[in-house]
């Protein structure tokens, strides 16, 4: 899977995934464009809003002020939540929403640089019965 998000600075977003501990695929890497691995299938592509526009014949939604996608990911443990989430707030993300507890589930939101919503979600299947 391929999820698309423009980004209005790529150094700034590349740099901002960096240090949350992401890699990026250098086959879909370039001045416009750039891929982080986020699992054995799942990847995100940052364009910028230029190329990205090439792509619709709609407007591009400012994140910042609207929301179009949730974009979430999981993670190992609880630990490993709060770890990526706290790297996400002190590289220049944002806070987005409080976090989410329940049986066997817990998670944690951020904003990235241009708004874009991610959640960091650990799930423990035996304990959500």
């Amino acid at each position: 899977m391929f999820v698309n998000l423009p980004v209005a600075d790529l150094k700034t977003s590349v740099d901002f995934f960096t240090a949350l501990g992401f890699e990026f695929d250098p086959k879909f890497t370039d001045e416009n464009a750039t891929a982080i691995t986020v699992g054995e299938n799942a990847v995100v592509m940052l364009l910028v809003k230029g190329f990205f526009q090439g792509f619709t014949k709609k407007e591009i939604t400012d994140a910042r002020a609207s929301t179009e996608a949730i974009i979430a990911v999981s993670a190992d443990s609880r630990e490993d939540v709060d770890d990526l989430v706290d790297k996400a707030l002190a590289s220049g993300g944002s806070a987005s929403n409080e976090p989410m507890e329940g049986p066997g589930m817990y998670g944690r939101s951020f904003q990235d640089p241009d708004g874009h919503l991610w959640e960091v979600v650990y799930m423990d299947i035996e304990a959500m019965g």
